[in-house]
């Protein structure tokens, strides 16, 4: 554990589900919020609250500043250039979509080609399939091995002077394969293309310095990373930023407006229409001062750990087919068990108390992929205990002893 007493810090974690005490197992689609993000978040309400950028009275000056020191602080945590790359989005999905719509609609064209990968989240595939049939480019999609690694070989063989924007997850949310980023971005930079990578899984549990891995947008989400809903980042180079189009326009995106014609502000308020969510970037703000606090390091072996003990315990149940055997792997185990559809299994370990979650987890062509409707998936966080993953055992077996 970084610390022995961090589930303190989260009070949901003291929840009982159907009379027992809840195991916590869906922190790949969301994490809990330690108290002191809640109450950060309860004291911009309760003392700060007012509109920003407009005012020049003294609270909105001082959520202003609040609002806008959250913008260093994200730089920090990932090692961006300037303040300004930093934009605030509702979260990957927007983020995904921005980029397609604004810098692919305008660099791509017909016979222009897109690359991404088979372990992609639905947020990184559609998106780009959209503006594919807009402009006319291809859309190609790198394979994967069975153990759910990358096939580095394909992924360099697909590459070419067409090649304008490489998009790639650096975690995957169903597998937990840890993919190879740096040498990706390398290979799709030979080629001169632009390089996208879905930071959502990683951000909390790896260390980012998007400079030193050099690609060219890297986005992801406050809630998976203990921080509230509604907000997350997207980090752009500013050369780039700033000649693209707005996504959407309204007020604060704006330079001067006439009935006639109208001018864009430059990054990041080009970006960032209407009144923003301050609460929630505020409280993102101190979710990053938390895991910082932390440290990710620490957060990373205590995760590990975590995993090895599940993966050899899940391995030893007949019966029980693990998805996804990756060498670098995260916290995150995906698996189905003989004769058990998904939904009955997670409907079952819920009377258990064990919250895990069932489903395609919006990778639908990775099913198909692995030849499955759905797969039960465990993941963990920093706050979750070797206890736990024997509850999750016992929950299985319980499922195998009421279903077959």
């Amino acid at each position: 554990m970084p610390t022995p007493n961090i589930r303190d810090e989260f009070p949901i974690l003291d929840h009982v589900q159907n009379g027992k005490k809840l195991v916590y197992l869906d922190n790949t689609a969301t994490t809990h919020k330690p108290l002191c993000v809640i109450d950060r978040i309860t004291e911009f309400y309760t003392h700060e609250n007012a509109t920003v950028h407009r005012g020049v009275y003294g609270l909105s000056q001082v959520a202003t500043d609040n609002c806008e020191a959250v913008r260093t602080i994200a730089k920090d945590f990932i090692n961006a250039m300037r303040d300004e790359e930093i934009i605030f989005v509702k979260g990957t999905t927007e983020a995904m979509n921005l980029i397609a719509k604004t810098y692919g609609k305008a660099n791509l064209t017909k016979g222009s080609e897109i690359l991404i990968t088979e372990m992609e989240h639905h947020a990184n595939i559609v998106p780009w399939q959209q503006i594919a049939e807009d402009t006319g480019a291809t859309l190609k999609v790198c394979p994967i091995n069975d153990k759910g690694e990358l096939i580095v070989e394909s992924f360099k063989s697909l590459l070419n002077e067409n090649t304008k924007i490489v998009s790639f997850t650096h975690v995957s949310n169903v597998l937990g394969t840890i993919n190879p980023i740096y040498e990706l971005t390398r290979l799709a930079k030979e080629v001169g293309a632009v390089v996208v990578i879905d930071g959502a899984q990683a951000i909390s549990h790896i260390p980012v310095d998007v400079q030193d891995i050099g690609c060219d947008f890297y986005c992801f989400s406050s809630h998976k990373m203990h921080g509230p809903t509604g907000i997350g980042v997207m980090w752009g180079r500013y050369e780039l930023l700033e000649k693209m189009p707005p996504y959407e326009s309204g007020g604060d995106m704006i330079d001067t407006v006439t009935f006639e014609k109208t001018t864009y502000a430059a990054p990041p308020s080009r970006f960032e229409p209407g009144t923003p969510a301050i609460a929630q970037i505020i409280g993102l703000g101190e979710a990053f001062k938390f895991i910082s606090r932390l440290g990710l390091d620490k957060i990373a072996e205590h995760e590990h750990q975590l995993l090895e003990k599940a993966t050899e315990a899940l391995s030893a149940i007949p019966g029980l087919r693990i998805i996804g055997e990756a060498k670098e792997k995260n916290a995150v185990i995906s698996f189905v068990l003989d004769g058990i559809h998904p939904h009955d299994a997670g409907t079952i370990m819920d009377t258990e108390g064990v919250a895990v979650i069932v489903g395609h987890h919006c990778a639908q062509p990775l099913m198909q992929r692995f030849q499955v409707p759905a797969t039960i998936r465990a993941s963990f966080s920093l706050y979750n205990t070797g206890e736990e993953v024997d509850r999750l055992v016992d929950a299985i077996k319980k499922v195998q002893e009421i279903m077959l």
